[in-house]
């Protein structure tokens, strides 16, 4: 799987507690070579009192990578 996930539908659980499914806008490696994403939900989540309609999720912590890719405003889907 390649590292940039711009335009990919994913699910995982957000701070280990909150499953989430939303689409990546944006992949970037972090120093230290990890790999951070931007991810727009399909649904907001409730963390701790306070509506997040994003999350910044490393890429080691997505649990699911759906197969087709989302056209997302902006992004040119190769």
């Amino acid at each position: 799987m390649s590292w940039n996930l711009e335009g990919r539908k994913v699910a995982g659980k957000y701070l280990d507690q909150f499953s989430f499914i939303g689409v990546v806008v944006e992949s970037r490696v972090k120093y230290g070579g990890k790999v951070c994403n931007t991810i727009v939900l399909d649904t907001p989540i409730v963390v701790f009192g306070e509506f997040r309609t994003r999350v910044l999720m490393d890429s080691d912590q997505i649990s699911q990578v759906f197969v087709d890719k989302v056209p997302v405003p902006g992004i040119i889907n190769a």
